[in-house]
């Protein structure tokens, strides 16, 4: 027997679903606002939820991620009384199992439950049969939901050869998750090749991951064997796929395919089996849409898609992150490792971090540089500009006192001029993005309509400000 949880304010809705569920057998309990939904799941455990989208306190596309990291983990049914294709959309990049209208007869309802229930079955009973095994995680700190999922998918990928394209900001740690994928596979004994896309000269990308022959053009001296044969029985990293030259993308696609390379001024074709991960920091369904990234080798290249979360998503890791820098620092600086002052803490969990895990660590280099004859860290230590940015974002917007004798920054906290003006264009494209959201009453379509925006890129942009 099920327990499965209603959460909508159409009391006939919740009596008829109600029915639906007991006479398969199973437990229902409503709730009428998405407040006492939550309540309720956290106090019990569920194995399904019929959410409506519409409720009295908020949208329940938006509780969706929320449902999915508590203990139970249910499956989440989206029912709502309006055709939104859009909605639906969202819901399942969100999670959820699937997308009713309330319209819906009463077999699909009860053939819907059934599945999530089986699926959720089969799923607990895999689990609880599978070997455990430690995954290897070197340099990977953290354990926010977001980071727990990308680590469930490269334990995943791990059974397999497909290729896996990771997606994220710049200094999220890609070449890392990159880096355990192929740990973690049947490969790891084989090599790990990088591929930089973005700072190979285009003029040399064919020549370096193909091969040469000598006298093949004009300085091939000698042969040269490609990075692609060079990560035969081992992994190939394709970092920054989006910057790889559209002239070579046809060819790299031959590549995938065939598994051969034909080095350049060669006849012969040269086998090359290796597992394929590729990065980027774009997004490649809007260059498709540019004419500037092939859609085939797209749909190639991602047979599983990772995203990496932004370190402001992730603030719950600030500290853990920070504490295994500091003492990686203090071992290769020879220092005694330092005590940490709560308020050091606090002031980086404050940051916004632009430029996520790689300007921590940066952050903290300097920080330890600073405190380098000192026993503990404060917020002294941090750089002027960081503590500026944390002192006017806990100020916000909030009127200055005209009767103090200081209205602005102080001298210590004065950003720079390009500081101030990225803060700036953060929170005015934040601002537009809300009223944007507000003005066409959640309608995706409508939205890009207006800001002559993609899906995709409108998705990117409230994901990236925290809207939803």
């Amino acid at each position: 027997m099920a327990t499965v949880l209603i959460v909508d304010d159409d009391e006939t809705l919740c009596y008829s679903l109600s029915r639906v569920i007991t006479a398969k057998g199973h437990l229902a309990v409503t709730a009428k606002t998405l407040t006492e939904g939550l309540d309720k799941a956290r106090q019990a455990s569920f194995d399904a939820v019929f959410l409506d989208v519409r409720l009295p306190d908020g949208n329940g596309l938006e509780a969706i991620s929320e449902l999915e990291q508590m203990p139970s983990s249910p499956e989440v049914i989206i029912m709502t009384g309006l055709g939104d294709p859009d909605g639906a959309e969202l819901a399942m990049i969100n999670g959820a199992w699937d997308y009713l209208e309330k319209t819906s007869s009463t077999r699909e309802i009860s053939l819907t439950l059934a599945r999530a229930l089986q699926y959720r079955e089969e799923k607990k009973s895999a689990a609880a049969s599978a070997p455990v095994v430690s995954l290897v995680r070197e340099g990977i700190i953290g354990s926010s939901p977001g980071i727990k999922g990308c680590l469930d998918l490269v334990a995943r990928s791990a059974v397999s050869d497909a290729n896996i394209l990771i997606t994220g900001e710049t200094g999220t740690g890609k070449e890392l998750f990159a880096r355990a994928v192929h740990e973690n596979s049947a490969r790891k004994k084989g090599p790990f090749v990088i591929v930089d896309c973005a700072s190979i000269p285009e003029t040399l990308v064919e020549s370096l991951l193909f091969g040469h022959n000598k006298g093949a053009f004009t300085g091939a001296e000698r042969a040269r064997t490609g990075l692609i044969v060079e990560a035969h029985g081992g992994t190939l990293f394709l970092d920054e796929v989006g910057e790889l030259p559209m002239a070579l993308q046809k060819a790299f696609l031959r590549v995938l395919q065939e598994r051969t390379v034909r080095p350049l001024g060669s006849r012969h074709e040269v086998e090359s089996h290796f597992r394929l991960v590729a990065a980027t920091n774009r997004n490649l369904e809007a260059m498709v849409d540019e004419g500037t990234f092939r859609k085939d080798l797209l749909y190639r290249i991602q047979s599983f898609t990772m995203e990496l979360p932004a370190l402001r998503d992730r603030t719950s890791d600030v500290k853990e992150i920070a504490a295994y820098h500091i003492h990686r620092f203090c071992d290769r600086y020879g220092m005694d490792h330092k005590g940490v002052s709560a308020d050091f803490y606090g002031t980086l969990e404050a940051h916004a971090w632009p430029g996520n895990v790689r300007e921590l660590v940066n952050i903290l280099d300097q920080a330890l540089i600073s405190a380098r004859h000192e026993s503990t860290l404060f917020p002294k230590h941090l750089p002027p500009r960081l503590r500026a940015r944390v002192a006017r974002a806990r100020l916000g917007s909030a009127p200055r006192d005209d009767e103090s004798p200081q209205n602005g920054y102080s001298l210590d906290e004065m950003p720079t001029l390009q500081d101030y003006r990225d803060a700036v264009s953060r929170e005015a494209e934040k601002r537009y993005l809300d009223d944007l959201m507000r003005v066409t009453a959640g309608n995706v379509k409508k939205a890009c309509d207006l800001a002559g925006l993609s899906k995709s890129r409108l998705y990117a942009l409230l994901k990236q400000h925290g809207l939803k």
